[in-house]
C-alpha cells in the first residue's frame, strides 16, 4: 500500500467570546430599517456594523430573508441600543404636520 501524503489541516481562527470582535447582534431587519439603525446609533455615539450576505451590486432586489442585515454594535454598547429600540418600538408614532 502506497504511503499517503501530508495532510495540511486548514487554518482555524480562534473565536472571541463576544462574537467577531467583540461585537454583538442587535436587531435582523431588511436594509431599510438597518440604515435606519445605523443612523440612529451613530447619533448616540455607537459605532455600527451592518453585514449582510446580498451582494446590492449584483442583485439589486431581495426576497424574504435573503436580503436580511444584521445590525451589529460593540459589545459595551449593547445595552444602550437596545434600550434605544425598545424605547423606539414601545413610543407612539408621531404624526405628520398638515
Amino acid at each position: 500500500m502506497p504511503t499517503r501524503g501530508k495532510v495540511i489541516p486548514f487554518p482555524r481562527f480562534a473565536r472571541e467570546p463576544g462574537g467577531e470582535h467583540g461585537l454583538v447582534e442587535v436587531r435582523r431587519c431588511d436594509q431599510a430599517e438597518a440604515l435606519v439603525l445605523k443612523g440612529l446609533f451613530e447619533s448616540q455615539g455607537i459605532p455600527t456594523l451592518l453585514r449582510s450576505r446580498l451582494a446590492y451590486s449584483v442583485y439589486p432586489f431581495s426576497v424574504g430573508c435573503q436580503g436580511e442585515v444584521v445590525v451589529l454594535v460593540p459589545a459595551s454598547e449593547a445595552a444602550l441600543s437596545r434600550r434605544l429600540l425598545f424605547r423606539l418600538a414601545s413610543s407612539p408614532p408621531t404624526p405628520l404636520p398638515q
